[in-house]
C-alpha cells in the first residue's frame, strides 16, 4: 500500500498553487496574514503587497504593486491572486505591465498563456499591449501565426487599430521567412495584403517599412512593383537611402536585367551611399558574367576602397572570365594589384586563385 508521502510525491509539481496557502479563506481579510519567520522570504514578500492592497483596490493599484517588482514569479502571483477577487477585472495596462515582466524575465511559457488570454478578450483592447504582444509573438518561431491572429484582432477593432509600429514588425517578421525563392511567393500573399490593409487604415509608411516592401518584392523578383514603391517614396515623404537602391540593383541583377541594376547602383554611388558586400557582389559578378570586365573591375576596386572584401568566388568569376576571354595577362595583373589592395586577403586564397588561373589557362592553350 502507497504511504501518503508516496502519493504527494509522485503528483507533478503546480507552480501556480505555490501560494494556495496564503490565499485568504472565507474568515480571513488580506491583512489576516501571519508573519512567520519559517516562511520563505518571497512568501513574506507576497503577503507584504496583497497586504498593501487596501479592499477596494483598483487596476491602477495593481499596476503599481506590479512595476513594483523585480521578480517576474511575484508579480505572476500577484497579478493571478487579484484577478480571483471579487468584483475586480485587469486592465489593459495591468497585462502589459506583468507581460512585460515575464518577457524580460524569460518566463516564456507563463507570457504564452497570458497572451492568449489577450486574444481571448480578457481585458479592454489597447494599441500598446497589442504591439507588445506581437513583438513578442515575431521574436518566437513558433508564434509567428499568433501575431497575426492579434494582427486580425486590431483590424476587427474600432479604438485599437494597427499603427505604424504594427506593421514595421509584421513586416520585417515576414522579411526572416525569405530565404529562399519558393518560400517568398508564399509570403509575398501577406505582404501585399498588409500593404492595402496600411493604406486602407491611413497609416503613413517610412523608409524603413518601404524599405521591406521594396525587398520583398525583389527577392520574389517581381522587379516593376519594386520599382513602382521606389518611385513613390517620395509621396510619403521618403527618401531612398542605401538599402532602397541596394535592393532593386541586386533584384535586377539576378532577374538579368543587369544595365538597369549597374544604373541603381551609379545613380546609388552618384548620392554617396555605400552599398553592402552582398550587392557589391552581385553586382560584380554579373557585370563579369555579362562580360562587362572594365566596368566589374572598376566596381571591385571601388568596393575595395569601401572596406569590403569579396569572398573567392566573387574573385574567381572576375579572373576566370578575363582568362577565357584571351587576357590571361590582365587577370594575373589584376590579383597582383587586389591582392596589395585587400587586407583580408590570405595567402592561402591568393595561392589558390593563382593555382586556378594557371589552370585555366593551360586549358585555353
Amino acid at each position: 500500500m502507497q504511504t501518503m508521502l508516496s502519493i504527494i510525491k509522485s503528483r507533478p509539481f503546480n507552480p501556480l498553487f505555490r501560494f494556495i496557502s496564503l490565499l485568504p479563506t472565507a474568515t480571513t481579510t488580506p491583512h489576516s496574514f501571519s508573519t512567520s519567520p519559517s516562511k520563505t522570504p518571497l512568501q513574506n514578500q507576497f503577503e507584504t503587497w496583497i497586504n498593501h492592497l487596501k479592499p477596494g483596490f483598483t487596476p491602477s493599484d495593481v499596476h503599481r504593486a506590479l512595476q513594483a517588482q523585480s521578480d517576474p514569479d511575484l508579480s505572476l502571483d500577484i497579478f493571478r491572486w487579484t484577478a480571483q477577487q471579487r468584483n475586480y477585472t485587469h486592465t489593459h495596462l495591468t497585462y502589459l505591465t506583468v507581460i512585460k515582466q515575464l518577457i524580460a524575465g524569460r518566463r516564456y511559457r507563463q507570457a504564452e498563456t497570458l497572451i492568449h488570454e489577450v486574444i481571448a478578450g480578457a481585458c479592454d483592447p489597447s494599441v500598446e499591449l497589442y504591439n507588445a504582444v506581437i513583438r513578442f509573438c515575431c521574436g518566437r518561431k513558433f508564434l509567428f501565426s499568433l501575431a497575426f491572429d492579434v494582427y486580425k484582432k486590431m483590424l476587427r477593432s474600432e479604438d485599437s487599430k494597427p499603427t505604424l509600429e504594427t506593421y514595421s514588425l509584421l513586416f520585417n517578421s515576414l522579411l526572416r521567412r525569405f530565404n529562399k525563392l519558393n518560400v517568398c511567393y508564399v509570403y509575398l500573399h501577406s505582404v501585399r495584403s498588409m500593404t492595402k490593409q496600411m493604406k486602407a487604415n491611413g497609416v503613413i509608411p517610412d523608409t524603413f517599412v518601404l524599405n521591406m516592401i521594396i525587398k520583398a518584392y525583389s527577392k520574389c523578383l517581381e522587379l516593376d512593383e519594386a520599382i513602382k514603391v521606389f518611385r513613390d517614396m517620395g509621396l510619403y515623404g521618403c527618401e531612398p537611402n542605401a538599402y532602397s537602391y541596394g535592393y532593386i540593383a541586386k533584384g535586377l541583377c539576378e532577374k538579368g536585367r543587369v544595365n538597369q541594376g549597374f544604373k541603381f547602383f551609379v545613380e546609388m554611388r552618384d548620392k554617396g551611399f555605400v552599398p553592402s558586400a552582398s550587392t557589391y557582389v552581385i553586382i560584380v559578378c554579373s557585370l563579369a558574367m555579362n562580360r562587362r570586365f572594365e566596368d566589374a573591375i572598376e566596381v571591385l576596386f571601388d568596393m575595395l576602397e569601401n572596406s569590403k572584401s569579396p569572398d573567392h568566388l566573387t574573385y574567381k568569376t572576375v579572373l576566370e572570365g578575363l582568362c577565357r576571354e584571351g587576357r590571361a595577362d590582365g587577370a594575373f595583373d589584376l590579383l597582383d594589384e587586389c591582392r596589395k589592395r585587400d587586407v583580408n586577403m590570405n595567402e592561402k586564397m591568393y595561392k589558390a586563385l593563382l593555382r586556378e588561373l594557371h589552370y585555366i589557362c593551360r586549358e585555353g592553350e
